[in-house]
């Protein structure tokens, strides 16, 4: 251990010590040779390096063991040729902590024992382990340290690599969101070790869980503790791998789900000796597909049942039914002209509204009843384990009971809903099937309870149908609304126009476009009969958009055969409450190429007032496209005079009961005067509506009205009349502009 040593001890010199013979007798240079022979073949031959260093830092190293060349790649010669520095082979980071362990050791004549690295030779690093005692002869003086090394290089790799195992398995153990244990099988099956997440997830310490055995079954969930005891149990008993899932109450009271998956870990003999489990927490998991299953059978936006859930259950309730002979009935519920609300007020406050809905529905119905939401403004009841007292309809049991709930159901509507500070006076239509009296399976009780509804609508808003009472005149409506949705997908439309006349000359300046449904079994299918449909079934929309189509297509055949006229057509209130209409309008007008300003728009004179603000919105918007506009039926309805003078109208279209036989009825002759003068104050053009008499003509002409239109002069008719009747150009005109 000397920094600089010089040459090598001569032993003949050193008495007691390491040479030194026991026998006291004989030729001294046997007893030495024996003794190095011996010596030599000891430290030649151990698995380590063995030396012999002086006693003080500037004595000189007296021998080492030839494993030195193995060790270090430096021969034992050059190890302990002068200039040889026994810290030169130590690793530099290692280097000074070394030196001055060795120096500490040399002064104080304490023992040395380090573990350190060297460079190897061929610049490897070999982890070293250093012991050195020091030897004294018989009076205690130091005479040299006696020390060895050893390569622990495998060691100390093995050493780290345990360590990084242990701490890597102590990362992942301590880290991940679960609890790793490990509990004895014997009598007492005490936990000998648990992770500290058992703190974080129950509020329970490491400590508190191995010294009470109990505490497991006594923090499970009350509903999950027979059944997980006895699934644990049951996986111990097999010796075989197991998983159970239960949930356990934290300390704190948060309820936690736990996949528990353990193993069984075996002695020597192959008996069970612990269980190894790992408790992971999946609340998580759990608790999104528990969400999931109530996505599954509940409505989104007001939490009640959907129609997954309405079927499942109704399917239950007519099994009991047909077992116990119980009555079993099915209310299908629309709100009335909902579309209507959606399209004016906005989505937003159809979906409020709809939640305020629901909850009268679970007020007005009983706690035994289901109300469920399959979507939209529908609703469907369900009342099952109802009386059956006879099959006649008027006794009952389960028609009478759901009459009564329609009846309720129909009286919570009565009172206004408020929606954003908004009252909203809101109708709907029920339909009832009820089992075994209309239908003996699902599938037809909905069936029927649709079909109900259908004629309750029909019937007017705000009233409820029995579907065996009625099922003709709701199978006819179904039947009905199917070839209008058939007719609206391959647009099986014709539009009739009806002419408009100048009354001072008798000519033809301009047509009103109507529908017209051809019937594929003959005819046409009445306008009454299919729009109020169209509307409640949202396809007016489609319809709409078809009219101003063949409009704008009618126009460039009229105008290649010279005739160039004024086309009206209805806009429904459906189509005046969509969104953006005057864009959708206008577009499909520019972009035929027709003037805007020969088309007329009409909307009727209740639709205009319904809401005069958005009304009046949509009215500059056409005017501004260039549009003519005209108000129709007016007189039928109730008119603020201060909001119509703002409109930018260009007609006013007197309905025809004011018209009829205007020229003998003072009354009718009264409101017909007043409603030109007012045009004409608003500068506006009166249009009758419905002349059918010469004497209607000539009173309304003698009053200043200048257009009109009736069967006097024609009934709507197909466009190719109207070419007809321009080509003869035939009304004859009396003296003074009036024709005879």
């Amino acid at each position: 251990m000397t920094d600089e040593p010089t040459a090598r001890h001569d032993p003949h010199v050193i008495e007691g010590g390491f040479f030194a013979s026991n026998d006291g007798v004989g030729d001294l240079s046997a007893q030495l040779a024996d003794l190095e022979a011996r010596y030599r073949g000891l430290i030649d031959a151990l698995p380590a390096v063995i030396y012999i260093d002086g006693a003080g830092n500037d004595d000189p190293m007296v021998d080492v063991s030839p494993g030195i060349e193995q060790l270090l790649g430096v021969s034992r010669e050059d190890y302990l040729r002068e200039g040889s520095d026994w810290a030169d082979h130590i690793h530099p980071e290692d280097h000074e902590r070394m030196v001055a362990a060795s120096n500490a050791s040399v002064m104080n004549e304490t023992e040395f024992h380090e573990e350190f690295r060297a460079v190897h030779a061929d610049g490897s690093v070999v982890w070293v382990r250093e012991d050195a005692v020091l030897i004294r002869d018989a009076e205690g003086a130091p005479v040299y340290w006696l020390g060895v090394m050893l390569d622990i290089t495998q060691m100390v790799d093995a050493k780290r690599d345990l360590h990084h195992a242990q701490s890597t398995y102590g990362a992942l153990v301590e880290q991940i969101p679960a609890i790793v244990y490990q509990d004895k099988t014997d009598d007492s099956w005490s936990t000998v070790y648990v992770s500290p997440q058992i703190t974080s997830l129950l509020g329970v310490l490491p400590e508190e869980w191995v010294g009470d055995s109990k505490l497991w079954s006594e923090m499970l969930h009350p509903d999950d503790r027979d059944r997980a005891i006895e699934e644990v149990d049951r996986g111990i008993e097999s010796g075989q791998p197991y998983s159970v899932e239960y949930r356990m109450v934290a300390r704190d009271g948060r309820v936690k789900w736990f996949q528990d998956t353990a193993v069984m870990l075996r002695d020597a003999d192959g008996k069970p000796a612990y269980t190894h489990g790992v408790m992971l927490d999946i609340t998580e998991r759990r608790e999104a597909e528990e969400r999931l299953t109530y996505l599954a059978y509940h409505d989104s936006l007001t939490g009640m049942p959907n129609r997954a859930m309405f079927d499942e259950l109704l399917e239950l309730s007519l099994a009991r039914a047909r077992r116990a002979d119980r009555g079993v009935a099915v209310l299908a519920l629309d709100v009335d002209n909902f579309k209507l609300i959606n399209d004016s007020l906005g989505h937003e406050v159809g979906d409020r509204l709809i939640i305020q809905i629901a909850a009268r529905l679970q007020e007005a119905t009983r706690d035994t009843d289901l109300v469920a939401r399959p979507g939209g403004d529908e609703f469907l009841m369900l009342l099952a384990d109802l009386d059956q007292v006879s099959p006649v309809v008027d006794e009952n049991g389960a028609a009478i009971s759901a009459q009564a709930v329609a009846h309720r159901v129909l009286e919570s509507f009565e009172a206004p809903f408020e929606v954003d500070g908004t009252e909203l006076y809101v109708t709907a239509s029920i339909g009832i099937s009820v089992f075994p009296l209309d239908a003996a399976d699902a599938t037809s009780l909905l069936r029927n309870a649709d079909s109900a509804v259908y004629l309750a609508k029909e019937n007017g808003p705000g009233g409820y149908v029995l579907n065996h009472l009625e099922n003709d005149g709701a199978l006819s409506k179904l039947s009905l609304s199917t070839r209008l949705r058939k007719a609206v997908e391959h647009k099986d439309w014709a539009l009739h126009y009806q002419p408009l006349i100048n009354l001072f000359t008798g000519e033809m300046f301009g047509v009103e476009a109507l529908i017209r449904w051809p019937d594929p079994a003959g005819g046409l299918v009445p306008p009454g009969d299919f729009i109020p449909l169209a509307e409640e079934m949202g396809l007016i929309e489609a319809i709409g958009a078809w009219v101003v189509e063949e409009i704008c297509r009618q126009d460039a055949t009229w105008r290649d055969e010279g005739l160039e006229l004024e086309i009206g057509f209805n806009l429904s209130p459906r189509q005046l409450w969509q969104p953006d209409p005057v864009r959708r309008i206008a577009d499909q007008i520019e972009g035929s190429g027709m003037d805007p300003q020969r088309i007329t728009v009409e909307i009727t004179e209740s639709t205009a007032m319904n809401d005069p603000d958005r009304t009046l919105e949509v009215l500059h918007g056409f005017k501004d496209h260039g549009l003519k506009l005209a108000i129709d039926d007016f007189g039928t309805g109730y008119s603020s005079l201060s909001r119509l003078r703002y409109m930018p109208v260009d007609v006013l279209k007197i309905d025809r009961t004011f018209v009829r036989d205007v020229n003998a009825d003072r009354q009718s002759a009264s409101m017909v005067s007043a409603i030109i003068a007012l045009a004409s104050n608003l500068q506006m053009d009166p249009l009758a509506e419905g002349i059918e008499t010469e004497e209607e003509w000539r009173f309304l002409a003698a009053r200043g009205c200048s257009a009109g239109q009736g069967f006097l002069f024609s009934r709507p008719v197909p466009a190719e009349e109207i070419s007809a009747m321009h080509r003869r150009a035939g009304m004859t005109v009396i003296d003074g502009g009036l024709a005879v």
